[in-house]
């Protein structure tokens, strides 16, 4: 009886080439925004780095690494709640560079622990201008010139307090962040003809700064436990799933909304 030999072939590791790729990551200076910029910039991208003036000496910083690492990285001190200064920055990117391909929606505040009736209009308003606000502004600035270029990659940065409730924060964050995820599949479903891909990231409770600032030790070590992987996530797991959706290895992934979180959320 012939036997049939079949050749097996492995498939190879590859770097997810991003080269020369314009990308603009909003609230870079630290937690996941600063993984974000540092794994695409390593990448190949070319960064537009944003974040608030308060957190100006910050980004510079990154800049500088990003440009010692052989990247580029360009500097933004913008308010995203803010329409005409985030469309002024926009219109300053393609003045230079002609194109955007990746927007990374990052820029996010998170306040105390509240009731509804503990929360003031001016914290509630805080919260929905920066964490929602600032995702429209930013896709809406972008759009366009992505339809021209029939190609985008836009990451909107949730939580899983948008799909459930939030442990860290209050009713504010909890609407915002699940907010962010109505817009994203709305905007997935009108930009798909374009050849724009959206997609939302839940993450989980991550090990980030503003986690530590906001809880305390003891917090933070129960909701350890209570993490089926016994550990919190880490900034560069984030910006990994982020690379892997604005790269073109995730082209038919659009309108998703992908938990990241170590099965704490099973839903």
């Amino acid at each position: 009886m012939a036997v049939r030999v079949i050749s097996m072939v492995s498939p190879q590791s590859t770097k997810l080439s991003l080269k020369n790729k314009v990308a603009i990551v909003t609230g870079a200076a630290r937690g996941i925004g600063r993984a974000v910029a540092e794994t695409l910039a390593a990448n190949g991208a070319i960064l537009v780095l944003n974040d608030v003036k308060q957190n100006i000496e910050q980004i510079e910083k990154l800049r500088q690494e990003i440009e010692n690492q052989n990247g580029q990285g360009f500097v933004f001190a913008v308010d995203v709640s803010d329409y005409q200064q985030v469309s002024q920055m926009i219109s300053a990117v393609l003045q230079k560079h002609g194109r955007i391909d990746i927007l990374v929606n990052n820029a996010g505040v998170l306040r105390r622990r509240a009731s509804v009736e503990e929360i003031s209009d001016r914290e509630w308003d805080l919260v929905m201008a920066v964490n929602v606000k600032g995702v429209f502004n930013c896709s809406k600035a972008v759009i366009k010139a992505m339809k021209n270029k029939r190609y985008g990659k836009i990451v909107n940065i949730s939580s899983s307090a948008g799909r459930s409730t939030s442990e860290l924060g209050g009713p504010h964050y909890t609407t915002s962040k699940a907010a962010v995820l109505g817009f994203s599949r709305h905007l997935a479903r009108e930009a798909a003809p374009f050849g724009i891909n959206v997609n939302a990231i839940c993450p989980g409770l991550i090990d980030t700064s503003m986690v530590r600032e906001t809880t305390s030790p003891e917090e933070v070590e129960r909701w350890r436990k209570a993490i089926p992987m016994g550990r919190l996530g880490t900034p560069d797991e984030v910006a990994k799933l982020v690379l892997f959706l604005v790269s073109d290895d995730s082209s038919y992934i659009n309108g998703a909304t992908i938990d990241i979180g170590g099965a704490s959320l099973l839903i």
